[in-house]
């Protein structure tokens, strides 16, 4: 370790967990954030500046000035210029340590290119909003035998948990299947920062034991908690791994094994998303086909185009976030008319 690495990370060092052997084995990992919203961006600082080797950050979508309250990377600057998150949080992270081997990745994760996206990470990092996602990390985690940290927040309530494949219980053994109705949002149900940095602390934690070789110290439990409403801090120990589970108990896969994916209607922001294959475009040439239809900004990361009530946010490879209609059916039928 070098004399100025030893110095940033004094602190940390001195601290009997982690050590110099530790502080060592923190540089040399390498991390996969997926989804880089309120979460997601307080992993990714928070890691950055603990000294992680190497972070990529995965994520679909783009700054807005909603997301400003509680996602930890972003400014009015980004929001104005509708950055995607990921190319965002990436510019943010080389300035905070640049140390850091750090790739924003501007893509939904999908069956298709998880092992791509995903392939060599040491850790995965929940930061989705989605069951779908968070299915899909798990059959890549359990299939690799890759520890993950789920983690989630919305109103003043969160919860996480750690996933060591092989040891604990997988994300299938306590969910089944996708909670059934309606759920709440951050639309519908609002959220505080506060939640959002207590659960992500706890889910950056347990990163922090598991990449310096603790994984013995690692939560065996569900931490719940609920920072207005009195309702404190409650653990919950983790059911044991499930012979029948369709992931850890039988190796199953399926949400590996999906050649597609649907339109998805994206958490409380009357909007979809829709990729229903690689399509790789030309946004200059779709600017300029479209402004005589709306009012249309583009630049090297995606293209917003407006033509009320819609607004139609386009990417490189030909995915779409589609806003002002939960249905997928009109997210599709507005895609096919200004895509063809």
């Amino acid at each position: 370790m070098r004399a100025e690495e030893r110095e940033r990370y004094s602190r940390q060092i001195l601290f009997p967990g982690i050590g110099e052997a530790g502080q060592e084995a923190l540089m040399a990992s390498r991390v996969a954030i997926v989804g880089c919203g309120a979460l997601g961006t307080f992993h990714a600082a928070a890691l950055a500046r603990a000294g992680v080797g190497t972070l990529t950050i995965i994520d679909r979508d783009s700054v807005e000035p909603s997301n400003l309250h509680r996602q930890w990377l972003f400014e009015e600057a980004d929001a104005a210029d509708a950055l995607p998150k990921a190319a965002a949080a990436e510019r943010r992270i080389a300035r905070i340590n640049s140390g850091v081997r750090v790739r924003g990745i501007a893509a939904d994760l999908t069956a298709a290119n998880a092992a791509e996206l995903l392939e060599g990470a040491q850790l995965l990092l929940d930061g989705t909003d989605n069951f779908d996602t968070r299915y899909l990390i798990n059959d890549f985690a359990v299939s690799r035998g890759v520890p993950w940290i789920y983690g989630a927040a919305v109103g003043s309530y969160g919860l996480t948990m750690t996933i060591l494949p092989g040891r604990t219980a997988c994300f299938r053994c306590v969910y089944p299947e996708p909670p059934s109705g309606a759920q709440p949002t951050c639309e519908t149900g609002g959220i505080l920062g506060a939640v959002v940095a207590a659960v992500a602390s706890l889910q950056v934690a347990e990163a922090l034991k598991i990449l310096t070789g603790r994984t013995d110290l690692a939560a065996r439990h569900i931490t719940t908690m609920d920072v207005w409403d009195g309702g404190g801090v409650r653990q919950i120990s983790m059911p044991a791994r499930d012979a029948e589970c369709p992931a850890c108990g039988r190796r199953e896969f399926p949400y590996l094994d999906e050649t597609r994916r649907a339109p998805v209607s994206l958490c409380g922001r009357n909007a979809v998303q829709v990729h229903e294959r690689e399509r790789p475009i030309d946004l200059l040439q779709l600017k300029a086909r479209l402004e005589p239809l709306g009012t249309v900004a583009a630049n090297e990361f995606a293209l917003r185009f407006s033509a009320p009530p819609y607004e139609m946010t386009v990417f490189p490879d030909g995915r779409a976030i589609v806003k002002g209609t939960s249905d997928p059916g009109v997210a599709r039928s507005l895609y096919a008319k200004y895509l063809g």
